[in-house]
């Protein structure tokens, strides 16, 4: 019995030992992980931080306004070749797209039947007139001479005299349907106005032609125009005899020019000036009606500082930017002059040789502290050559 008391005695004192022993140990492992916790909290703000960005060297450089035009390469000569006055079924096509012909070949017939049988029946009328009105004629003449005698009376001659005049004219209105016959025959088959090449083929044999719809489209191209409309504001830079720089992008090919001609008045809906220039070309290598880029260099080339056209936002004659100095980004604005390329021209308010940031301005903000690392792919050589840069505005 005394036994029995004990072994409870020594159950009850070990029960709070262990829950002592345990509030412990728990409040040991949380002061740990506590401590732990506190010392991996970094103390000091990012913002204290310098930010990483890249920079670029500005460059001394010239720039030279121009103005871009896109224009249309167009046949020195262009002929929709198809019937004038006749209507019917095409019964011969000789020629295809790309092949030359020559001035006065035949490129296409008309099954023209009706049109000849009409010819030939006008023909004969004519003739049938004709041969009337030379014998009313000299029935007049010869009862004309009987007058004199007494043998016929003066009304009668007059009649016979007016009955041939009627004829003569019943004869000159048939020879003018005669003549209009011939027309309709001879449009049925259809020639080349110049030397050329065929560009189009409409209709192809057994087609319905009407007056003025076109089988074939021919054109010229010994020489071919280049036309472009410009802004009203840039009337004075097309000017005749003005030299501009084109670019055939179909042959991807550049080549000069010069405007040939300038229309006098602008478009009344468009607000824009009609200008072509002329292109010789012997070897008919332009295609027509393709794109043409005309450039076209305006005053003379000017003091200009040039950066990366992605290190800076612009906005109308203005680009904002930040530069940086001892470690420190300041923010700027400074004039635009134009644009090529990739490359942004301002004035020389920023010196060559400036550092500007070219990649994580973004996040930047004036006196913000930086670690910038230099990009070399934008250093060059400075060249006297003056960039075909884009006319200040004309900015996409």
């Amino acid at each position: 019995m005394t036994v029995h008391t004990y072994k409870d005695s020594h159950s009850q004192i070990r029960i709070p030992i262990g829950i002592g022993l345990g509030v412990v140990l728990i409040g040991v492992v949380t002061g740990v992980l506590y401590l732990r916790a506190r010392s991996e909290i970094n103390q000091v703000a990012l913002s204290a931080h310098p930010k990483g960005v890249s920079t670029v060297m500005a460059q001394a450089s010239q720039y030279r306004p121009s103005r871009r035009y896109v224009g249309t390469i167009a046949p020195w000569l262009e002929a929709r070749i198809g019937p004038q006055f006749a209507a019917a079924y095409v019964d011969t096509v000789l020629v295809r797209p790309g092949d030359a012909v020559h001035k006065g070949q035949v490129l296409a017939t008309l099954d023209c039947k009706s049109a000849s049988a009409q010819s030939r029946a006008m023909q004969m009328q004519a003739r049938a007139l004709s041969a009337t009105q030379e014998a009313m004629a000299n029935e007049a003449g010869r009862m004309s001479g009987l007058l004199e005698g007494g043998f016929v009376s003066p009304n009668e001659v007059e009649r016979r005299i007016a009955d041939s005049a009627s004829k003569q004219a019943e004869l000159l209105a048939a020879n003018a349907r005669l003549v209009r016959a011939s027309l309709e025959v001879d449009d049925c088959i259809l020639h080349a106005p110049f030397d050329g090449e065929i560009a189009d083929r409409m209709l192809d044999p057994g087609g319905f032609a009407r007056p003025g719809s076109p089988i074939l489209l021919m054109v010229a191209r010994e020489r071919v125009r280049v036309l472009v409309d410009v802004p009203e504001s840039d009337f004075a830079h097309v000017s005749e005899g003005t030299k501009v720089q084109l670019r055939v992008v179909a042959l991807g090919t550049t080549m000069q020019g010069v405007i040939a001609r300038r229309a006098p008045s602008a478009d009344t809906a468009t607000r824009t000036v009609h200008a072509e220039v002329d292109l010789a070309d012997a070897q008919r290598r332009i295609p027509v009606g393709t794109t043409a880029e005309l450039t076209i260099e305006i005053g003379e080339p000017q003091p200009a500082t040039e950066i990366p056209l992605r290190s800076a936002a612009v906005r109308g004659d203005s680009a904002t930017l930040f530069v940086v100095t001892e470690g420190v980004a300041h923010k700027r604005k400074v004039a635009v002059l134009g644009e090529a390329g990739g490359s942004l021209f301002v004035e020389p308010t920023l010196t060559a040789g400036t550092h500007v940031v070219s990649e994580g301005r973004a996040l930047l903000k004036d006196g913000d502290a930086v670690s910038a690392q230099l990009e070399r792919t934008h250093v060059k050589p400075v060249t006297p050559a003056a960039p075909a840069a884009a006319a200040k505005g004309d900015r996409p």
